[in-house]
This record gives C-alpha cells, structure tokens and sequence, in this order.
C-alpha cells in the first residue's frame, strides 16, 4: 500500500507502474476496437474557452467545471468531457476530410463533484463519434462499437445490457400532455433524474406541468407501440449484425446534457451495482450551434471512463483474467543474471545484441548475489533468465513460467531466446 503522508488530492489518481499497465490494457483495448471500426484517432487540447462548454451543456456540468481566468485574462476551462471540443475541431477541419468522419478520442477530462465509487475528478474517457450521419445505421454502427469494446474487455451478454431510448419519444409525450417547448429542457431533466430521487421530490417537480409521475411509470413500462422508428431500425440493423441480445428499449434513460436530440442509450452490469459504465446518443444539432450555425453537421457519440470500467473488470471473474492474462503477459522477455563479478562486459554485450533484436531486456545494475538477482527476475515479470557465469560462452537459460532450464551456448543465443519466447 502507498504511504498516506503522499496521497494526490481528493478524486485525483497516481499512476504507479501497475496502475499505468492497467490503464494502458484500456487503452490498448479501445484502440483495437476502434481500428477495427474505420475510426480515426484525433486529439484536443486539455483547456478549452469556458463559453465552449456553456453552449448547449445544461444539467450539473457548468456547477463542476475547474474554470479560472488566466493571465491574458480568459475565462478558460481544463475539459470536463471530449465532445464539445470535437464539435469545435470537426467544425473548423469539415471541409478537409470525407462524411461520414468516424472519430475517437482517448483523453484525461476534469469535474468538480464529489469523489465515490467509479467517479473521479480527474478520469480517462474513451470518446468515439460520427458526425456527418443523420441515418439510425450510424447510431446502430456505434453502440455495436460500444458492444464489441465491453466484449474485448472479456464481458459477456449475461455481464451487460445497452439500455436505448428515444428523446423524440418524450418530447412528443411533452406536447401531449402540455408542456411548452420552451419548458422541455425542464421536463427532460425530472426524467433523467426519475430513477434517483425519490417519489415524492419526483412528483413535486412534475407539479408544475400538472403531469402524474404515474404517467412516467406507465410511459416507462408500456411504451406505446411505435414510440420510436428509429429504434425500431436500430434493433433491425444489431439483428443482422447479432447484436440484438445485448440491447432493450428502456425509456427511462434520458441523458442528463441538454444537447442530445435522439436516440441515447447508456451501458448498465446486469446487476445495476455500478453507476453507467459508458453512455451516449444522437447530437445532431450541437456543432451547429457551437460553430454560429456557419457547419451544419448531425452526429451521435458515446464515452466510456475508466474508472467505472475498471471496478466492473475487477468483480467480473472473465473479464478480471484476461486482464490479469495480458498483464503478466507484458513482463520483459529476458532478465540477464550476472553469476560472475568478472562477466560484466558479456552481460552488457548480450543485452545490447537481444535489445537491438527488439527483445524488451532488463539487467542487474548492482552485483549482488545470484538468489536475489532470480527474485528481481520473478519479481520483473520477465518470462526468460539468461544466467552468465564463469562457465561463458556456455549460458543458462531458464523459463520463469514453466520453470524449466537448459544449457545453450552463444552461437544459438538467438534461435534459443526465439523458441523460448514463442513458447513462453
């Protein structure tokens, strides 16, 4: 365990070695993912204008901002989340690259909220986005996406379910029931909150659209047949792609930042012990409003933090293996073992040779007793250790997994470390 006397500040992280390798499994994994997708990495920056995320934001986000003037005097802010600056840069390069642009972005975003369980003030956030696109084929595009990066990870249909729903389907119940469009924005807040406060605070906001939360509760769980063509399209679409177990129609889920226009949809575990691993939806009407309505562009996008994720690895038993697999995995190949205080100038020869070969090598930069050069070896990760004693140009090579050895000599240095890596 780290020394309490130098922890980071509340909802902020170190990234020791361990934590890094973690972090990079994520990261590795959503870029697999994407690739295979067609999508293309870009990238921001970490401060942004604040007027950027004040366009068209809504819910808590303006309360949780790290906003400050610098010394030009700018009202500028360190990125709470990757769409808007998206918008901005997708507005500004629109006329370079071809529609539809399949974009993502893997990046560090900033909130002042109370730190608990899978929520940080400082997290990393996977971001994939099409822009361009007004069809459902491009939504059903990316929540297969989103399904086949929860599936890399090692989650299985019975780990997690896509929840989609409509926000066209509750505006129309809107105006149904008498809300004016101004007031919408309003109304769709109450809905988005329906599932986390109580009853009785949930119908005293409804009060004042004169609208019963029984209302809610029957739209909820007797959509009226029809209540979403786009749905209806998307689950076609996941049909044929074999998809369609791993999403429901669920009306409850809204989406808390005023800029979605369509189908949202938000990742849940099966057994709801998380706050939402990954969510997103359609914005179609968000670079127009970011860019002055100069770049009409429709688009739809998700996130996915690693802080939920990485909880919902560890309480998943595949999933926590094949992230313990690939991890142990990413040791060094070879650890060199100085048996002799008179072999260094070999050590360094051969760990010079097998580096230039693109063998990942780490040697003893003390020499210290050969037992606890082998500890350091175990301890490195390393999957080889080439023992060099007095008994040179003769080696000793041992497999650290199958804790196996065997003598080789220098002439078959490569082809020997070659079949053992292969087989480590």
């Amino acid at each position: 365990m780290p020394d309490a006397r130098f922890q980071p500040l509340p909802g902020f992280r170190d990234f020791s070695p361990a934590d890094c390798a973690v972090r990079n499994y994520l990261f590795d994994a959503w870029k697999r993912v994407a690739h295979r997708y067609g999508f293309l990495e870009w990238e921001g920056p970490t401060v942004e204008a604040t007027e950027l995320y004040l366009k068209k934001s809504g819910g808590e986000l303006p309360t949780q901002l790290f906003r400050f003037m610098d010394q030009g005097e700018r009202d500028i802010t360190i990125r709470p989340e990757l769409t808007a600056s998206l918008g901005r840069i997708a507005a500004a390069y629109q006329r370079e690259y071809t529609k539809p642009l399949k974009w993502f972005e893997i990046g560090s975003c900033f909130r002042y909220e109370k730190p608990q369980k899978g929520r940080l003030r400082e997290f990393y956030q996977f971001n994939a986005d099409i822009l361009g696109e007004s069809s459902a084929w491009a939504d059903s595009e990316l929540i297969a996406l989103a399904i086949d990066c929860m599936r890399e990870l090692g989650f299985t249909q019975n780990d997690f379910i896509v929840r989609v729903s409509d926000r066209e389907a509750w505006i129309r119940f809107a105006a149904e029931h008498g809300v004016q469009e101004q007031d919408i924005p309003v109304f769709l807040g109450i809905v988005d909150k329906f599932e986390r406060d109580r009853p009785e605070e949930c119908q005293r906001k409804l009060d004042a659209f004169g609208i019963s939360r029984n209302d809610l509760v029957d739209f909820i769980e007797n959509p009226p047949a029809g209540a979403s063509e786009h749905y209806e399209t998307l689950l076609k679409d996941l049909t044929a792609r074999g998809l369609e177990t791993y999403v429901k129609l669920d009306l409850s889920v809204v989406r808390g930042l005023a800029y979605y226009t369509g189908l949202v949809f938000e990742i849940f575990d099966t057994q709801r012990s998380l706050r939402a691993v990954a969510g997103g939806g359609r914005y179609d009407t968000l670079v127009a409003a970011l860019s002055g309505n100069a770049v009409d562009m429709p688009a739809t996008g998700f996130a996915m933090g690693d802080a939920v994720i990485g909880h919902l690895i560890d309480q998943t038993p595949r999933a926590r293996a094949l992230k313990e697999a690939a991890l142990a995995a990413a040791g060094c190949d070879v650890f060199i073992i100085q048996a002799s205080e008179n072999r260094r100038a070999e050590v360094l020869s051969i760990a010079s040779a097998l580096r230039d070969q693109g063998y990942s090598v780490d040697i003893p930069l003390t020499f210290t007793k050969f037992n606890g050069q082998m500890q350091k070896a175990v301890k490195s990760g390393a999957r080889l250790a080439l023992v060099v004693g007095d008994e040179f140009p003769t080696l000793e090579l041992r497999d650290l997994t199958a804790r196996t050895s065997a003598q080789i000599v220098m002439e078959d240095l490569f082809d020997s470390i070659a079949t053992a890596a292969n087989l480590a």
